[in-house]
Order: C-alpha cells, then sequence, then structure tokens
C-alpha cells in the first residue's frame, strides 16, 4: 500500500512536528497545556498568600502553578524559590489560568544541587514575589549571618485590597539555629518598624513561642487568630512535621480569613489570609 519513500516522509513529518511544537519541558507534558474552562481571570483582590516551595524537591511546576491559581491570591510570597522556577510557575498561572502577575527576586545565591543550570552559571536560589498590581521601591537584603545558608528578605510596596502596603518576603535560618534566627528578625524587625503598614511573608523556621521571634510578635500580629505567643499557643501547623513555621504577619493591616492549606508539592503547606481592605 505504501511505497518504499513512506518511512522518509514519516521522518519528515515528525521533524516538522518538533519544529512546530518545540521540544517538551521536563514536568511540562501535554496536561500542562490549558483546557476549555479552566481558566481564573482574575485573582481576589484582598488575598496574600506565603509558601516555601521546596528545592530541591523535583516537583512540577505546572502542579505548584496549580495550587495557586485554586486560591488566586493578589500577592504571593514564595521561599526556596529557583529562579527559572518562579517563571515556568509565572507563565502557567498566565497561560493556563489568566492570572498576570508582576515579579520580583530576592536572591541569596546560586546553588547547581538547589536550581541546576550550568556548572560554571548555577540557578539563582532565594525569595520571590508575585503581585497581580505592579511593585515599586524593591529592596532585598542579605542578613549579616545567614546561618548555614545564605538567608535574606525582600520588600516591596504594591496594593492590596485597594491599598498601598509594604510587603515582606523572608525565609530566615534553618533549625536549631537560634541565635542566628534571632539577629536576623533583629534586622527585618528594625525595618518593618518603619513602615505603619506592612504584610510579613515567610518560614521562620521556628514556632509562635521561641524567643527569636519576640522582635516580631512586638510589632504585628499573625493572620491567624488563634495564634499567639502566649501562654499557650493554638497555632495550626503549617508544615508536615506537625510545626508552625510560616506566618502572615500583619502590621496596621486586619485579617478578614485565615486558611492554611496542605498540599502534595512542599513539606511546608500553603497558608493565605484574606484581608480588610478598611
Amino acid at each position: 500500500m505504501f511505497g518504499r519513500g513512506t518511512p522518509l516522509l514519516v521522518g519528515a513529518v515528525a521533524v516538522a512536528c518538533v519544529v512546530l511544537l518545540g521540544p517538551s519541558m521536563p514536568g511540562d507534558g501535554p496536561s500542562s497545556r490549558p483546557q476549555p474552562g479552566e481558566s481564573v481571570g482574575h485573582v481576589v483582590p484582598n488575598r496574600v498568600m506565603t509558601w516555601n516551595i521546596c528545592n530541591p524537591c523535583e516537583q512540577s511546576d505546572v502542579d505548584r502553578a496549580a495550587a495557586i491559581a485554586e486560591y488566586a491570591p493578589q500577592v504571593i510570597g514564595l521561599q526556596e524559590a529557583c529562579v527559572r522556577d518562579v517563571e515556568r510557575i509565572r507563565d502557567h498561572l498566565e497561560s493556563r489560568y489568566g492570572l498576570v502577575y508582576h515579579v520580583e527576586y530576592g536572591t541569596v545565591l546560586r546553588n547547581w544541587g538547589r536550581c541546576g543550570g550550568a556548572p560554571w552559571s548555577p540557578g539563582a536560589y532565594g525569595q520571590a514575589l508575585l503581585s497581580a498590581a505592579p511593585m515599586t521601591d524593591r529592596v532585598s537584603v542579605e542578613y549579616p549571618d545567614g546561618g548555614s545558608e545564605d538567608r535574606g528578605y525582600l520588600a516591596v510596596t504594591t496594593m492590596v485590597g485597594g491599598r498601598s502596603v509594604r510587603v515582606f518576603n523572608t525565609h530566615l535560618a534553618e533549625r536549631r539555629q537560634e541565635a542566628v534566627r534571632a539577629e536576623q528578625t533583629r534586622v527585618l524587625a528594625a525595618e518593618v518598624a518603619r513602615h505603619d503598614r506592612a504584610i510579613v511573608l515567610g518560614d521562620f523556621n521556628a514556632v509562635p513561642d521561641a524567643p527569636e521571634l519576640t522582635r516580631m510578635w512586638a510589632l504585628a500580629a499573625d493572620a491567624d487568630p488563634r495564634c499567639r505567643p502566649a501562654p499557650a499557643p493554638t497555632c495550626e501547623p503549617t508544615t508536615d512535621w506537625h510545626s508552625k513555621f510560616d506566618y502572615v504577619f500583619l502590621r496596621g493591616v486586619t485579617p478578614r480569613e485565615h486558611h492554611v492549606r496542605p498540599t502534595p508539592y512542599s513539606d511546608h503547606h500553603l497558608v493565605h489570609t484574606d484581608l480588610d481592605p478598611a
């Protein structure tokens, strides 16, 4: 039925498909293509989110984007964020869900083991802030002592719920480094104190009654209304090991609803808060 030229024809068609469609990306299979009815199209204007997305955990950025799109926050603070991952997450949020975000990075190191890349040009790693509204006055600071790994904070001014607010995103030193975290919160709290309205997102690697968080509690309240440092914290855990390490600290801003959402894509839960626009 087919002549001897058929294999050449099939090969030519295959090459043409590759040229037209492009090579596949790891973790970006057919399921990553936009499907009818999936578009979200708009953010919740008074919702903020913090999430340590866990690197290197070899999770799909398609799945990470889907987890974020389910709640469609106005502002997203990501920790343990590789720039390449954030770029893909941001692209998926726009192409598949119609959610368009500006992005700012707070890179603290370049690490091939965490973020890949060429050995002579490893991927950038640190914090990232995504906002549906433009961000201004970006400041990225590395703490004088990061502990076992460089750490820092990223700060911007943006709109949340129709009002301007200073937003911080941080990741403190790993567990069993209490003295290092205490110095890091001293640096962070001094900057937060300069603003009457501030939202501080991040993975603090400390439970609510840890002494190193004293300066933060003096300035701001956690969005979880049940969560206080004393006398008996009743905070909802935000990690797979049943500790609260992830916070939405609010200064001059009132929470309306607060939720902790476990996901299979990180050892930290996704935390989001709706704020009172007043």
